[in-house]
C-alpha cells in the first residue's frame, strides 16, 4: 500500500526534511531558462515576449545563450514572477552580492 508523501514527510526528522529540501532546491537550480519558464510559470515564449515588450525570437535567443547580462536575466526572472539574487559561494560561507539590487528602481528615479 502506497503512503502519501505528506505522511512520510511528517514522520521524518527535521534533519531529514532539511536534506530533502536542499535536494529539491538543488534540482531547481539545475533548470535551464526554458525549463524554468515552462515548469514554473507555464508561460509560452510569446506570452513572455509580450510582457517584456520584445519579440518571441528575442526570448528564444535569450534562452539559448550561455552568456547573458544580469539585468536581462533579472527582467526575465521577474516576468516569470520571481526575483533574482546573486550569491557567491565560498568554502567557508556564502555571500549575497547586493550591488545589483534595485537597479531598475534607482534608474527610474534618476532617469538613467
Amino acid at each position: 500500500m502506497a503512503k502519501s508523501f505528506k505522511k512520510l514527510r511528517q514522520k521524518m526528522s527535521p534533519e531529514a526534511r532539511e536534506r530533502v529540501d536542499r535536494r529539491v532546491r538543488g534540482t531547481l537550480l539545475e533548470m535551464t531558462l526554458q525549463e524554468l519558464r515552462q515548469k514554473v510559470s507555464g508561460k509560452t515564449q510569446v506570452e513572455l515576449a509580450e510582457f517584456l515588450e520584445v519579440t518571441q525570437g528575442a526570448i528564444s535567443q535569450l534562452e539559448g545563450r550561455h552568456d547573458i547580462l544580469l539585468s536581462r536575466l533579472a527582467k526575465y526572472i521577474h516576468a516569470l514572477g520571481g526575483d533574482l539574487e546573486l550569491v557567491a559561494r565560498f568554502p567557508d560561507s556564502d555571500v549575497r552580492i547586493t550591488q545589483f539590487d534595485h537597479d531598475d528602481e534607482e534608474s527610474a528615479a534618476t532617469g538613467t
